[in-house]
């Protein structure tokens, strides 16, 4: 069926119904997001080729490895679609983009270590499609992007390839931003709602007829490209912006003698209060970048937005934060960072996922160093192998072992369930725990024998050994 998905002139009433047995899709970028996305595409029966430059990663698929073990229920999709041939890899996009009739651009929208902002991916890729496209395929951005970027740019571009072909006039061009959580990719995938905008109301329609062949959720028609990326910015960036608020209040009540985890519990009983929590920071390629390109949209409009330019402050200040509780537990035993052993739990920006993008866990463990710390990393997302420049042990026994302190930083089902005694008989006499995740206790902390400080959490429990005076 290539190239007759968009019909330029067509109004929606009158497309024909598409035909899916026919349809090829081609989604670009198979990682976190794109992988589950071109899965489902081929699990409804859609001919699908996933296109990265990862030749491992390539590789690894059409040899039958699934990569995302922390995704549940895609593993089985994969083995399915792949035997049945419905699902091919290739790093080759003039193989892939000329046999497709519609383009899924999962790419990421990266920033740097001084919040600029990188396209660089999405840019290189238009200017691809630009050489590669037939005329009437249909190309669907789910990447995050700034209001505008879509329609102005990244239209420019697809438009001066070598192929001459004009968006709106030879090919489709439109949006459908992701909105699913890493680990919970299927559950989200069949119930969270999407949005469609497009450049046409053509290719809005085929788009939307896309979908909801594909997923058993709302499909709701934004009138442009640049208003449906509006809203994917406003959900992320209403999350960073409470979790900033959430954040100052935790630095506060340390110092008050409350506990905002006994806040937070009280306060989520009220019917209009949505409760986010504390934390060593906020990372993850969402939540930071949709503020920083909702920040850069502002600038270029004119406009302040004061209170999220606020709340990166704030979130991003949270690593030093929290190195700062473990040099003052390390205080109360008569010990500083220099010279300490340092375990940091969690290396992956979220619970229960194996990813650092962007975790606050890099800033704690670079702090942590540069004041002289000897840091050990356990992540059982990562057990055996190296993250941070450190290879991580095979278990948390292993990794307790002769340490001073541990911090922490993300909160893994695993360390819910610690034995916190037998972890303090591994570590050194009168272990410090701090707890920048609200997971553990103060109470259990004391009794198993640590010397105990919490982001937030108001009670502190002291050493038994007397600090030294000044």
């Amino acid at each position: 069926m290539t190239g007759k998905l968009f019909a330029p002139g067509a109004g929606a009433a009158a497309a024909a119904p598409i035909d899916f047995a026919s349809v090829t899709v081609c989604v670009v970028g198979i990682g976190r997001i794109g992988l589950p996305m071109a899965l489902s595409m081929a699990n409804s029966g859609i001919r699908t080729i996933g296109l990265d430059i990862n030749e491992g990663l390539v590789r690894g698929l059409n040899a039958g490895r699934f990569p995302l073990k922390d995704e549940p229920g895609f593993e089985e999709i994969f083995r399915r679609v792949v035997a049945e041939k419905r699902f091919v890899a290739t790093t080759d996009p003039a193989e892939a983009v000329p046999a497709a009739d519609v383009v899924l651009l999962a790419l990421p929208t990266s920033m740097d270590d001084r919040n600029v902002l990188d396209y660089s991916a999405l840019r290189k890729v238009g200017g691809m499609l630009g050489d590669l496209l037939r005329a009437g395929s249909v190309v669907v951005v789910e990447s995050t992007v700034e209001p505008g970027f879509v329609e102005g740019e990244l239209a420019g571009i697809i438009g001066g390839g070598s192929g001459g072909l004009a968006v709106g006039r030879d090919v489709g061009l439109g949006v459908c931003p992701e909105t699913a959580n890493p680990g919970e990719i299927m559950e989200d995938f069949n119930k969270l709602p999407r949005l469609v905008g497009a450049m046409d109301e053509r290719t809005a329609q085929v788009i939307h007829d896309v979908y909801r062949h594909v997923f058993p959720v709302e499909l709701i028609r934004m009138p442009d490209c640049k208003t449906a990326n509006a809203v994917k910015l406003t959900t992320n960036v209403f999350r960073d912006v409470n979790i900033a608020f959430v954040n100052e209040l935790a630095v506060m009540f340390e110092r008050m003698g409350i506990d905002v985890m006994t806040v937070l519990g009280a306060a989520e009983k009220k019917y209009n209060f949505q409760v986010h929590y504390p934390g060593a920071g906020v990372g993850g390629p969402c939540l930071p970048v949709c503020s920083h390109q909702l920040i850069g949209a502002a600038s270029r409009a004119g406009a302040g937005l004061g209170m999220v330019r606020e709340a990166r402050r704030i979130n991003e200040a949270m690593p030093r934060h929290v190195v700062g509780l473990v040099r003052e537990a390390l205080g109360q035993r008569n010990s500083d960072v220099g010279g300490s052993r340092i375990l940091v739990l969690g290396a992956s920006y979220k619970p229960n996922v194996r990813d650092t993008q962007m975790s606050p866990a890099a800033e704690v463990v670079r702090m942590l160093r540069g004041g002289g710390a000897g840091v050990s990393v356990y992540d059982p997302h990562y057990a055996g192998q190296e993250v941070f420049g450190a290879a991580v042990p095979g278990s948390l026994d292993e990794a307790a072992r002769g340490q001073d302190a541990a911090v922490i930083v993300t909160a893994h089902d695993e360390f819910r369930g610690m034995d916190l005694g037998r972890m303090a008989s591994a570590m050194r006499p009168d272990p410090v725990l701090v707890d920048a995740r609200g997971v553990i206790g103060a109470g259990e902390a004391g009794r198993a024998g640590f010397v105990f400080m919490g982001l937030g959490r108001g009670e502190r429990i002291p050493s038994r050994v007397s600090p030294k005076t000044v």
